[in-house]
């Protein structure tokens, strides 16, 4: 399992989009350098409505490519950043990975995968339907959110697009993803 980075991006302020940048810095256990979301605690700010003191299992938000081109079949025009995401990837099936997994991107940076991203109403207000269009059903009933995965920093380092990612899977039974 690999794949590569198409996009990076960051935003220093609360905005449902993140601009495109030539590279990103991710800082051990805190998340994207210049990103609204980094921090050791929540920064999301409705979790931090609920309880500011939790730790942030959101510090870095990957979201697949395929998704973009997937939401273009039904009408939507999406590029990297703008659903908020912080890596865009290609070629690696983010939402079958299961929790734990490692990711290496770049020479030096380490992310664990700790679960899904939750999409909300706030992707309606960037294109009416789109909430539901990022979730889905699998063959068994279960609902499906394909909005992305979030992770936490373990090494930090620069990514840049084209940068290769490489996966390691967890020892024992695999969790699945559950939102975050």
């Amino acid at each position: 399992m690999n794949g590569r980075v198409l996009a990076v991006s960051r935003h220093g302020s609360y905005s449902f989009s993140k601009p495109n940048a030539a590279e990103i810095t991710l800082l051990a256990g805190l998340g994207v350098a210049g990103d609204v979301h980094a921090g050791a605690t929540v920064k999301h700010r409705s979790r931090m409505a609920k309880d500011p003191s939790l730790p942030n299992l959101r510090q870095v938000h990957l979201m697949q490519a395929e998704l973009f081109e997937e939401l273009a079949g039904r009408g939507f025009s999406l590029a990297p950043g703008q659903l908020g995401e912080n890596v865009t990837t290609r070629g690696l099936d983010l939402l079958a990975l299961p929790q734990g997994a490692l990711l290496r991107l770049g020479a030096a940076a380490v992310l664990r995968v700790t679960g899904l991203r939750n999409p909300c109403l706030q992707l309606n207000h960037f294109a009416p339907g789109l909430m539901a269009a990022t979730l889905d059903r699998d063959a068994a009933g279960r609902l499906v959110r394909k909005a992305g995965i979030m992770a936490v920093v373990l090494a930090g380092g620069v990514v840049r697009p084209g940068d290769a990612i490489g996966v390691a899977l967890p020892e024992g039974p695999a969790l699945a993803l559950e939102p975050v």
